[in-house]
């Protein structure tokens, strides 16, 4: 399905607009074949994007105007800007068939039938905020767009469905609300902290979650257990491959990233009892003394101490080491915080000791990018 976007056959436009109807419309006619192609992107974050990316026009509030990027293959309906948590932009093409093939195929799963509205909270310049808009235009129905998150909205929205990362079901589950009244959270993005799926579904919530790239056009594994016509395998190393038909159809600016028909994801992840499990990313292993350590595996332990309200784990360069295991810690009581010893000897109960966190620095909250994941690039800097 690939080609080479050196010879385009269709524009490109970059939608520079809040999320709300008009976004919505041109996703709909670039998916149905009557308008552009589009890249949404977020007034706030366009810069970097449009200057990589760039797209043959550009739409904003105030009008289109012609750039000078070239056009993308006939068959792409949509390009998402994703860089991961660091990195250059890069374009992920995806064609209409990939997109509705993953939106289907999530409602057949979901078993939600027409009359159930989406509430799209999630940026739509993100494909797990793009695919609500999808799954509506499938289902039939409105969705509701809110230009940002806000628990109390969200609480009150009247949605059937809504899809969520870890951060925005821990604030709503914070303010009380009662998630019996969704008939799905789809939950993405990031692992949950511990304790954060038993809480929201002892409030009523069914939680689904899910895990999935811009690559695979969204969530592709719901609850350990892969879609309709995806398949899965882990290579070798660990690391997790995709196939099937929401598979991309190349990037924007760049070689193919597809081996055969499989898509070798950066996540390292096990098959066990019939379901995957993500161990981690495979650019967040530490090397530290000769010996590997999965920085997200750190995180789901430390996550556990009572004194340990959230947590990441990165890797620093060290002089000894290579790099240092360091804990980025926000305390479940600013007035205690827990201390590097409290750490490295919990964590050296359940994990090798090299894994145990050498450097332990104390934050009031995790910096968190446009899309909910947490920002490992800032963490990593000190930023």
């Amino acid at each position: 399905m690939w080609r080479n976007p050196s010879h385009p056959d269709r524009p490109l436009r970059a939608l520079v607009l809040p999320p709300g109807r008009r976004l919505f419309e041109a996703v709909a006619a670039a998916l149905s074949g009557e308008g552009p192609a589009v890249l949404p992107l977020s007034p706030d974050h366009a810069g970097a994007a449009l200057a990589a990316l760039r797209p043959s026009e550009i739409e904003t509030v105030d009008g289109v105007r012609q750039a000078d990027g070239p056009g993308v293959p006939a068959e792409v309906a949509v390009v998402i800007a994703t860089s991961g948590s660091t990195g250059t932009p890069k374009g992920v093409m995806l064609t209409a068939a990939a997109l509705q093939a993953s939106a289907a195929a999530s409602l057949r799963r979901l078993e939600a039938g027409p009359g159930g509205r989406w509430l799209c909270c999630l940026p739509p310049s993100h494909v797990s905020g793009l695919q609500v808009l999808v799954r509506s235009l499938l289902n039939g129905t409105e969705p509701i767009i809110h230009d940002r998150f806000d628990a109390g909205a969200v609480a009150g929205s009247g949605a059937a469905h809504v899809s969520l990362v870890p951060t925005q079901l821990h604030r709503l589950l914070e303010l009380g609300a009662d998630l019996g009244v969704f008939e799905t959270v789809l939950l993405g993005g990031a692992a949950p902290r511990p304790g954060l799926l038993e809480a929201a579904r002892a409030s009523g919530a069914r939680v689904v979650t899910t895990y999935g790239s811009s690559e695979t056009s969204g969530g592709c594994v719901y609850d350990g257990r892969p879609l309709d016509g995806v398949d899965l395998k882990i290579r070798e190393d660990g690391r997790i491959l995709v196939a099937g038909p929401v598979l991309l159809a190349g990037y924007r600016f760049g070689d193919s990233p597809l081996d055969g028909r499989w898509f070798v994801t950066s996540d390292l992840g096990a098959i066990e009892n019939g379901g995957l499990r993500v161990v981690g990313r495979a650019d967040d292993v530490i090397n530290t003394g000769g010996e590997k350590v999965v920085a997200a595996s750190v995180a789901g332990v430390l996550a556990l101490h009572p004194e340990v309200a959230d947590v990441a784990v990165v890797g620093r360069p060290h002089p000894e080491w290579g790099q240092a295991v360091v804990a980025v810690v926000v305390p479940a009581d600013p007035r205690r915080p827990p201390t590097l010893t409290q750490l490295r000897a919990f964590s050296r109960d359940r994990l090798p000791a090299y894994a145990a966190p050498r450097e332990l620095r104390l934050v009031s909250a995790l910096p968190l990018l446009p899309n909910g994941k947490t920002d490992l690039a800032a963490l990593r800097t000190g930023t």
